[in-house]
């Protein structure tokens, strides 16, 4: 059985769930339509997912929540955050585009996380992990500044918390005191065990009225008593913390409560009725299953994380498979379990993305060498520095969107101290369905800055391989930026040798003088550049480095054709193509430059093809932008 074979491809029947066309429709149910609330959604859930591809497992598990969430909360006037944001699949189906739900991900169509300009109900933008109790935090704050009587409530999950981020806000929201909820989503890849009869059987009693009563009570009578209080405290911090981490959370000053089961819904709305209009800071921890209620991503949450769109009609025919092509991630799990065993000075360091860096192997062969950090890219980059300084070799493996949150740790703790790191930055440029918070599109500009950094992009799977190597053995920072996805098929094998640092590569040579075209081209669109080529009789250089870049390819090129073309899948603003400018004007040459890359706007979701053909990045778009150039 395939692995996706049991997600239903035909729309269950919702009776309820299709009355519900805000939240306050849900908030006159009874308990038990409720629960009935709670199935048919599930099952929406898996149907709708199933046509669309995308984020599953997170959402299967928060449909309780959920729901009791927009019970308890007036939304949209209370405010939910949610973190991560492939949570919200149920969120969005409960709040109004339910039947919008098949064009998510789709080019046009709903968005794969919550996103302010399409629903009201999307309080807070959550593409990257960790940012929602500092997000509500500041709704807090700003409802306090403004006088308005507002909940506030942030759910953090799916191993959000890991980051430094989620515990600077903590710290923080207990310093002043903020009225919010804090939920903490554990699935089993955060902070805690199951929870159990006597975890719940606590969460209730340190919940309970009666309880908040006397233990303030207690505090207000014991505060007469010299010592007094201050015994009191850590009697029921040391009763607490061997029975929950309430201690953690209660020393940055929340009142815990939990761990609750957070697929029992009447526990859930009762322990929030209690908590929303509790001043201060409140801390809820409930314990959830990855995957709940479809039983093949329970017990395989990371395989069921995200699936892809299911096709309603099977062919009695199977369909004849393609020849598998190597991934540009896979290439460089290749390259890293190579590496590794000819020098043992090598480690791998990785965010949170073994499966998606193509780690898994290599952390099976040295897991000793090989060091997953969590949701913290910050220290991922730093650790490699720490490292680096004792004659270790590091290779970070990374998210171009993520090392972002890495960058101020890349220049002042890598680059200033000219330390010996490779970045191996996966998902550059436009990665399709995820949208604006997940294309890697601004690193070529915010890498070619950085004194000392040496910045590669290659065309496909052998240049990748090499560039590696390369990377590798250059004494200092280096970074391969590659795409999501699979490259032109090039074959490459192991022990292939490093390039010449700053050299290009002349692909074709095309038509000279006033009307010859010279691209140049940096990375992935070479594949498209040739095909141009062609139909123009253009000069190819595949560039190879945007630091440091070919200084005689660059002269040659504008002194024998009257256009220069740059071509990148990175930014126009700063990127590759500035850097050519930068050294024709610094040689004082002139000459007519056209910088193709992406435009000066965030880009959305969609196939990878539809959003190059939105930029004029596929060779259609590249050809009509030259032929205007030249007055054709």
């Amino acid at each position: 059985m395939k692995l996706f074979d049991n997600i239903p491809t035909t729309r269950p029947a919702t009776p309820l769930l299709d009355r519900i066309e805000a939240p306050s429709d849900l908030r006159s149910l009874d308990e038990q339509q409720l629960l009935r609330l709670a199935d048919e959604l599930r099952a929406f859930l898996l149907y709708s997912v199933g046509c669309t591809g995308g984020h599953f497992g997170a959402g299967l598990g928060v449909i309780e929540l959920t729901i009791a969430l927009h019970q308890q909360y007036n939304t949209p006037h209370d405010r939910l955050v949610w973190d991560v944001g492939h949570q919200t699949y149920p969120h969005k189906i409960l709040t109004g585009r339910r039947e919008a739900m098949e064009s998510m991900r789709r080019y046009r169509g709903l968005g794969a996380f919550p996103r302010r300009e399409e629903s009201t109900y999307d309080t807070f933008g959550v593409g990257h992990s960790s940012t929602s109790i500092s997000a509500a935090l500041g709704m807090a704050l700003a409802a306090r500044t403004r006088g308005d009587n507002r909940r506030v409530c942030a759910v953090i999950g799916d191993g959000a918390l890991t980051a430094g981020m989620a515990f600077e806000a903590l710290a923080h929201a207990g310093h002043v005191d903020a009225n919010m909820l804090v939920v903490l989503n554990d699935n089993e890849m955060s902070i805690s065990e199951n929870v159990g009869g006597m975890a719940t059987y606590l969460a209730r009693i340190l919940n309970s009225g009666p309880y908040v009563a006397a233990r303030e009570g207690s505090k207000r009578v014991l505060s007469h008593l010299p010592g007094a209080l201050d015994i009191a405290r850590r009697t029921e911090e040391h009763v607490k913390g061997m029975l929950t981490p309430a201690t953690l959370f209660e020393e940055m000053g929340f009142n815990y409560v939990g761990p609750i089961d957070g697929h029992d819904l009447p526990l859930l709305i009762r322990t929030l009725r209690e908590l929303k209009n509790r001043k201060g800071p409140q801390f809820l921890h409930i314990v959830t299953r990855k995957g709940k209620g479809f039983e093949p991503a329970e017990g395989d949450p990371i395989g069921y994380h995200a699936i892809t769109k299911l096709e309603k009609d099977k062919s009695e025919v199977p369909p004849v498979p393609a020849p598998k092509k190597f991934k540009f991630c896979n290439v460089f799990g290749q390259w890293l379990c190579d590496t590794a065993e000819r020098d043992a000075r090598l480690v791998g360091i990785t965010p949170a993305m073994r499966e998606g860096s193509d780690m898994i192997r290599f952390s099976k062969e040295y897991p000793e060498r090989y060091y997953d950090v969590a949701i913290a890219e910050q220290h991922a980059v730093t650790l490699a520095a720490g490292m680096a300084c004792e004659d270790v070799k590091p290779v970070v493996a990374i998210y171009s969107t993520f090392l972002q949150r890495g960058y101020d740790q890349l220049v002042h703790d890598v680059a200033v101290q000219g330390l010996d790191v490779t970045f191996a930055i996966d998902r550059a440029g436009l990665v399709g369905e995820d949208g604006a918070t997940h294309h890697g599109t601004l690193d070529l500009s915010y890498l070619r800055c950085v004194p000392g950094m040496v910045v590669m992009a290659p065309s496909d799977e052998r240049e990748c391989y090499r560039m590696l190597t390369t990377a590798y053995q250059y004494e200092g920072p280096a970074a391969v930026r590659y795409p999501r996805g699979t490259g032109p098929g090039t074959a490459f094998e192991p022990g292939l040798e490093p390039l010449e640092i700053g050299r290009a590569d002349l692909r074709r040579e095309g038509q000279k003088g006033e009307q010859g075209v010279a691209l140049l081209v940096f990375g992935s669109l070479l594949t498209q550049a040739l095909k141009v080529a062609e139909r123009l009789d253009a000069t190819v250089y595949d560039m190879r480095f945007v630091k440091p870049l070919d200084r005689e390819a660059i002269l040659a090129a504008a002194a024998e054709h009257g256009l220069v073309v740059t071509l990148e899948e990175n930014v126009i603003a700063g990127g590759a193509g500035s850097g050519v400018g930068e050294l024709l004007a610094a040689e004082n040459v002139r000459t007519s430059l056209l910088h193709l890359g992406i435009p000066d706007h965030f880009i959305e979701h969609g196939t990878p093809g539809e959003l190059l053909s939105e930029c004029g990045l596929d060779a259609e778009g590249i050809e009509a932008s030259i032929r205007r150039r030249l007055g054709h």
